[in-house]
């Protein structure tokens, strides 16, 4: 079956989804899965992996919309933070070596 869906070497597309779109795409899950569907059942009904829904759920089970906005922005603060120290830090040591005279 995977075999008719993906050519042989190429990949299926990946879709980013908003947290909006994962926190309503639980919620879906929630519903079946009260109304009596598997886990399997219900993550094929909303078109994800099993495992991308155990992500989604440890990430963001529990939280509201806004709370997850939140938390998607202050991850792409921390990423840029991160990148901008390790830049620093890479200038520090390019100017360290320089004043010992170690080029």
């Amino acid at each position: 079956m995977l075999e008719t869906l993906v050519k042989k070497g190429e990949e299926m597309p990946r879709k980013r989804h908003s947290p909006e779109q994962i926190l309503g795409k639980l919620r879906e899950v929630e519903v079946a899965l009260a109304k009596g569907q598997t886990v399997a059942v219900a993550v094929r009904q909303i078109a994800v992996t099993e495992q991308t829904y155990y992500r989604w759920r440890n990430g963001y089970g529990g939280l509201s919309i806004d709370q997850a906005r939140r938390l998607k922005q202050l991850e792409q603060e921390n990423a840029r933070l991160k990148r901008a120290v390790a830049d620093l830090t890479l200038d520090k040591l390019i100017l360290k070596e320089a004043a010992e005279g170690n080029f």
